[in-house]
């Protein structure tokens, strides 16, 4: 028996195509029990208008130099924002804010109506007691699949010590770090 993996011939036609032979529902339902964190990434448009979407597809590249990811769907309204954006602000969520999250998941209205938030590097908007934020200069961006990967040079951060909201198998959650309720 071997444990060489069989690679198609063609690596590039399968991931741009619909040739693999994993069913993308069910990958996706994989996919969910893997526990994120949730957030909202967000840009400055060039006419001015702030824009944002929840993402939980962030992570941490690099720390030094200090360097994050998150990925965008190739047909989403704000790629365009997010491509032109000389910066962009990764803000945390907490577990109280469930209500934003959903807020800034909707595909249309003004996600910004009653949202406190400041102008950060770039204008990136920083919002308001999120648990965590990274002021990004957009570094790079990657296209794979269907999404394209933002690299973000980290310029500015800053973070409490509340607790993050989760996202697994299409719901929202907190974190539990043991039977006793202590932090290891």
């Amino acid at each position: 028996m071997s444990d060489s993996h069989k690679h198609p011939a063609d690596p590039a036609n399968e991931l741009a195509s619909d040739n693999s032979a994993i069913d993308p529902r069910d990958f996706r339902n994989a996919l969910g029990t893997f526990a994120t964190g949730v957030t909202i990434v967000t840009a400055m448009s060039a006419d001015g208008k702030p824009y944002g979407i929840t993402c939980n597809s962030f992570a941490s590249v690099s720390l030094n130099p200090p360097l994050v990811l998150w990925s965008l769907g190739m047909f989403s309204q704000g790629l365009p924002i997010f491509q032109n954006a000389s910066h962009f602000a990764v803000n945390v969520l907490g577990t109280a804010q469930q209500a934003l999250a959903s807020q800034f998941a909707r595909s249309s209205g003004d996600k910004f109506a009653g949202v406190s938030w400041t102008r950060g590097l770039g204008n990136a908007p920083v919002l308001a007691d999120v648990i965590a934020s990274f002021q990004c200069r957009a570094a790079n961006r990657y296209y794979g699949g269907d999404h394209v990967i933002f690299l973000g040079a980290v310029e500015a951060y800053a973070y409490t010590r509340n607790e993050p909201l989760l996202f697994a198998r299409g719901g929202f959650g907190r974190f539990l770090s043991d039977i006793d309720g202590k932090t290891p």
